[in-house]
């Protein structure tokens, strides 16, 4: 695994050239794979990470569902669309919640339904609904989500995801790199070093190779 120490440096560099923008700009790791077929299955991704450190900024959480889960989520305070108000959605209506919200959790019957109405806005963003069945722990399900980035490609041969923010400390950011790069490493079953590069950027910065021994 790459050390903790060069990871760091890269994120202190990829803040200080991205600094002085007039928004909280994200922070992202860039993993780039060498000598790999990009349709490889085994360089694709689509998982959802969970940052011990979280994501500096919460993520938007959409919950759809129907009976005592819609009801749950509305007690918890989250967004939540019905059935009803979801099969009504025009494709306008459609693409404005894909744009909206980073995570839909989705009653698991109504999956079908929601990949219908949804699929064709989410699927060019990025974003997929995730299933939840109606006895699960909502609250415990959100708080996950909440401290989760994304990890997808499509026959690309590097992926990409947020890491924080950069007013995070960035030893809570490199913390939440590590743990990125483990899961790549356990996905691809060989040592990162051996086999891509490692950058860091923020939103509208230049990339930061993290230099490996």
């Amino acid at each position: 695994m790459i050390s903790k120490d060069s990871i760091k440096k890269a994120v202190l560099e990829a803040i200080k050239l991205g600094s002085g923008r007039r928004f909280k700009q994200s922070v992202e790791l860039i993993v780039v794979f060498k000598g790999y077929d990009p349709k490889s299955p085994d360089i694709k991704f689509r998982d959802a990470v969970y940052l011990p450190k979280g994501l500096g900024k919460p993520p938007k959480i959409l919950v759809i569902a129907d009976g005592e889960l819609l009801t749950k989520a509305r007690e918890l305070g989250v967004d939540v669309l019905s059935r009803e108000e979801v099969q009504k959605l025009s494709k306008r209506g459609s693409k404005k919640i894909a744009r909206k919200y980073d995570w839909f959790l989705v009653k698991s019957d109504l999956m079908t339904v929601v990949g219908k109405v949804l699929g064709p806005s989410l699927g060019p963003r990025g974003k997929f609904p995730i299933p939840i069945q109606p006895s699960a722990n909502l609250d415990a399900i959100i708080k996950q989500y909440s401290m989760s980035t994304r990890l997808r490609n499509k026959e690309q041969p590097w992926v990409g995801c947020r890491v924080g923010t950069e007013d995070m400390d960035p030893d809570d950011i490199t913390e939440n790199i590590m743990t990125v790069l483990e899961f790549i490493e356990s996905k691809i079953k060989k040592p990162i070093e051996s086999v891509c590069r490692v950058y860091i950027k923020t939103t509208m910065g230049e990339p930061v190779e993290v230099m490996m021994k």
